[in-house]
């Protein structure tokens, strides 16, 4: 079966290291925060200006005034620190953060990205996704294999307004893992249960398929 947000959200926190510095964008990115493998120390970022912050809060924990970049109620992990939105974008723009998580409307096969711009729908900007796609040093996009149409998301080129040029260096969609490389998409894993044809027939990009693909693990 394919992928629902949680394992989506799941699977790239195992793309996590010891040490790193992680910005997570709004939507599916939020979920990773959930997911950080036990023993690992990583310092998640929110352009909004919070540093150190740990899992969605539990109920009885929820404080208003602790909030991410997507508005929504977070947790602040001991030693965490808070600052204004122009040291957080310094911090974004020096190249701090080891790994930025996105979502996304389309990816190209060449890793250029277009996530602020929403058909039909009125949006108020793409936010901090430009810098941080142009500052990160490893970019996951976290998506929908296709949208509501069932049209691909992954691409040969994008049709909406990008968001950063050739920058998305792996995605995990409720299909598979990729990795953007060489003009292509290569697939590395497949969701459990999902077949190759089946990704095969939702990939409008150019696909690169080894011999063996594995199931991810669970």
């Amino acid at each position: 079966m394919a992928l629902d947000k949680y394992g989506i959200a799941k699977r790239i926190a195992k793309e996590l290291q010891d040490g790193y510095y992680v910005n997570l964008g709004i939507g599916i990115p939020t979920l990773v925060s959930n997911y950080v493998p036990e023993g690992m120390t990583i310092m998640l970022q929110s352009e909004n200006g919070m540093l150190g912050m740990g899992p969605y809060p539990k109920e009885a924990d929820i404080d208003a005034d602790l909030i991410n970049a997507g508005k929504e109620t977070v947790t602040i992990l001991p030693g965490g620190a808070f600052f204004d939105s122009v040291e957080s974008f310094g911090m974004i723009r020096a190249g701090k953060i080891n790994l930025t998580v996105l979502g996304a409307m389309e990816v190209a096969q060449n890793g250029d990205i277009a996530s602020w711009k929403i058909p039909g729908k009125m949006v108020k900007g793409m936010g901090g996704a430009m810098d941080l796609v142009a500052s990160a040093k490893n970019i996951i996009v976290a998506m929908q294999h296709t949208n509501r149409e069932g049209e691909s998301k992954l691409l040969p080129q994008c049709n909406l307004p990008l968001t950063g040029v050739g920058c998305v260096t792996k995605i995990v969609t409720d299909l598979g893992v990729f990795e953007v490389k060489d003009n292509a998409f290569h697939l590395l894993e497949r969701a459990p249960g999902v077949s190759i044809e089946e990704i095969q027939s939702k990939t409008a990009g150019k696909l690169f398929v080894p011999d063996f693909v594995p199931e991810m693990e669970a």
